[in-house]
């Protein structure tokens, strides 16, 4: 029998979406602006920190 191992990344996940909700409450985004920005997380934050450098 081969024996199957299960892992859990609880840490890196927790700190995803703790990472993702910042993000949306810094950014004051609306519901589905949140969900995009799930995928464009790097295109939000990169235009949010541009604003505020200039």
């Amino acid at each position: 029998m081969e024996k199957i191992k299960i892992e859990h990344h609880t840490l890196s996940g927790g700190l995803w979406f703790a990472a993702w909700m910042f993000t949306i409450g810094f950014l004051h985004l609306a519901f589905w602006q949140g969900v995009f920005a799930v995928v464009l997380w790097p295109y939000y934050l990169g235009v949010a920190l541009s604003h505020l450098i200039q």
